[in-house]
């Protein structure tokens, strides 16, 4: 018998959680270790089922199922493939990164710990489930812990505004698409909701045609699809730091793999039939997202409207329904999981020792804070799409694929390449270079240890995926091959 990795990645956090929640609330020394314990564990974890996939063999490995509701077809059931598993590696590193970030909260530090490692397993459980009924079971997990982080340890001006509105647009979203998810089970007729039969459900091409909106929508608006996507600026900004690296870097992802997961693999011919009015809606992200970000004043929104751009690249992926467009968006998924959780990171600790995110109102930190400097400046490239960073693999087969099915909305996208970097410059010239305020002089330090040792993570992570992209390229086209052929070789 395997030893059931999955199932020790998906329930390490919630363990942790229990066991944190158990720690008297004075001893918070305690708490952080054993929070940093448990992320480096599920971490380790993830590193290892990425990195023993057999890219060879491909499909799903390490499946485990349980069967736990027979009556109505329902078990535990999860499995890896060349799609989740990087996702299922970004969850583990953003989790371990969000705890060394997270190290001076003193403010509770046991329920935060506790309520973050109950989001990661909702997290770790929809990446990972084979079954219909268990992704929703982990999604709701995933949502509700995210409006307690933000409501309580979140920006005072606005986080019971935020976490109503991001809590309110989700659940809409989940049950709309929880809709198209019991109307396939009950049109399937086979009593399970077993993913894998229901590929193999031939449902009529009217059906689909009819679902499909239901479930890619309902899903897409995690994923921030427009114009569904004005929850997710405001969740960022009212967010406390690792909860905003969980929530740009994991959170979002979670939306768009479903989308992929159960609209696109479970509802193909819906898929083909709907994706030419969908691609403009990630039009609309990509280059309106863009354009809003580089209005703002405010740090964190810039990166909060630079995630709605980015990922509308990863819905474009989709939308082309081509071979290029799903492998660029499987490692987009990944590439800016990673950047916006070092973007965000970068953001929180300037924040913490200026007291304010207004651009205008910074400056010069580059001489107190130089590896912060360092660190979103290569974010910055990343998000610019900079050949030799991730940004720049992911990126390309993404246009590669718009150009094949659209040329016309790949030379309208590309003008976000360029908005983009006018804005990366603009922050990396206000913040971190020129003269700083007199108000900081002198009460402005560098950064943490643990700080520093997270953004090197971060960072090494965006360049060695640019560099040598052969690490992860090849076990996302062992996941798109399974897609296509759902697809019939579109």
């Amino acid at each position: 018998m395997q030893f059931p990795i999955l199932s020790f990645i998906v329930f390490t956090p919630i363990v942790a959680a229990l066991i944190i929640f158990l720690i008297p609330e004075e001893r918070k020394s305690e708490v952080r270790v054993a929070a940093l314990a448990a992320a480096s564990f599920a971490l380790i974890l993830s590193i290892w089922a990425y990195f023993a996939y057999d890219v060879g063999a491909g499909g799903y490995q390490f499946v485990e199922q349980v069967s736990w509701i027979p009556a109505l077809g329902i078990s535990y059931k999860v499995g890896l493939d060349g799609m989740n598993a990087p996702l299922v590696l970004l969850t583990g590193v953003v989790m371990f990164t969000g705890v060394l970030i997270s190290w001076g909260i003193d403010d509770r530090p046991r329920e935060f710990f506790t309520f973050l490692f109950i989001l990661a397993t909702g997290v770790f459980g929809v990446f990972v489930s084979l079954d219909l009924f268990m992704l929703f079971f982990f999604y709701e997990i995933a949502v509700f812990p995210m409006y307690l982080l933000i409501a309580i340890w979140g920006w005072k001006e606005t986080r019971e505004y935020a976490a109503m509105k991001l809590t309110l647009y989700l659940f809409v979203g989940s049950v709309i698409a929880l809709v198209g998810a019991l109307a396939m089970y009950f049109t399937a007729g086979l009593g399970t909701f077993d993913m894998l039969e229901l590929e193999k459900a031939g449902f009529s091409r009217e059906f689909q045609i009819l679902w499909f909106p239901f479930v890619f929508i309902g899903f897409g608006v995690l994923g921030g699809i427009f114009p569904f996507h004005n929850w997710s600026p405001d969740g960022h900004v009212a967010a406390p730091t690792a909860v905003s690296m969980f929530h740009a870097g994991v959170l979002m992802k979670l939306g768009a793999f479903a989308a992929l997961r159960v609209g696109l693999m479970l509802l193909p011919e819906g898929a083909k039939f709907h994706m030419g009015w969908i691609i403009l809606l990630t039009l609309v992200n990509v280059v309106y997202g863009a354009f809003i970000a580089s209005v703002q004043t405010d740090f964190k929104y810039v990166i909060g409207f630079s995630s709605v751009s980015h990922m509308g690249l990863v819905l474009m992926g989709f939308a082309t329904l081509t071979r290029e467009g799903f492998i660029g968006a499987g490692i987009q998924m990944f590439s800016h999981g990673v950047m916006t959780a070092l973007f965000f990171a970068v953001v929180g600790m300037v924040y913490d020792r200026a007291h304010t995110r207004e651009i205008p109102k910074l400056g010069g930190f580059r001489k107190v804070m130089p590896m912060v400097a360092i660190a979103f400046i290569i974010g910055g490239l990343v998000s610019m799409g900079m050949p030799g960073f991730s940004g720049f693999i992911a990126e390309f087969p993404i246009f590669m694929g718009v150009w094949k099915s659209y040329p016309l909305i790949a030379i309208t996208a590309a003008i976000s390449i360029v908005i983009t970097a006018s804005y990366i410059i603009r922050v990396v010239g206000r913040v971190f270079y020129g003269k700083m305020p007199q108000e900081f002089e002198g009460h402005v330090h560098d950064v943490t240890v643990l700080d520093k040792i997270a953004l090197v993570i971060l960072s090494f992570i965006l360049i060695a995926l640019g560099v040598f992209p052969g690490w992860m390229v090849p076990l996302v086209e062992s996941g798109v091959e399974q897609i296509l052929r759902l697809l019939g070789g579109a």
